[in-house]
């Protein structure tokens, strides 16, 4: 089965809510560092979706690409664009989510070269991200190029609300 990323404008964000949802909430249950509490009804995931990427996808603030595979969204990533005035050369990757039955199958790495090559496409130089330091995902990053800049302890409740994780800040010149 093939995966395609796909870039999902307002129209396809609505259209495909369940599918988001789902990614998004039971990958918060599957124990991801998303900035989300555990347990996470898909009500409050479609509300994300509708609410603040919706607006920001609309407004040319962000990007969103879906991966694709057997007709299902499976995985998503966010390319944030719109930065300070004095940061026009930047953007940040956000809420890198792959489902945990659609893991280990590569989505992840081609999720991430998406977002890069439109960053890349933007003209932008400089692209960051921040991660659960420990996270699987970690070393995903660091093998398309992307350096630890920092760590900082305590940073946020992992999603059971049971302990404090660190975060570890990366970047990646383009």
């Amino acid at each position: 089965m093939e995966t395609q990323i796909i870039e999902l404008d307002g129209l396809a964000i609505e259209k495909r809510l369940g599918e988001l949802s789902r990614v998004l909430a039971d990958s918060v249950a599957d124990g991801a560092a998303i900035s989300f509490m555990a347990p996470m009804p898909y009500e409050d995931a479609a509300r994300f979706w509708s609410g603040d990427v919706q607006r920001g996808v609309a407004a040319g603030r962000r990007v969103l690409f879906g991966a694709e595979r057997g007709g299902e969204i499976v995985g998503t990533v966010q390319l944030l664009t719109a930065m300070p005035p004095n940061q026009p050369h930047r953007c940040e990757i956000a809420k890198m989510i792959v489902h945990p039955q659609a893991r280990r199958l590569g989505i992840g790495r081609a999720l991430m070269n998406e977002a890069l090559n439109r960053a890349r496409e933007l003209g932008k130089t400089l692209v960051t991200l921040d991660t659960r330091t420990g996270d699987a995902a970690e070393p995903l990053y660091a093998s398309v190029g992307f350096e630890v800049a920092g760590v900082i302890p305590d940073f946020a409740w992992d999603p059971d609300g049971k302990a404090l994780h660190a975060t570890t800040y990366m970047f990646r010149r383009i």
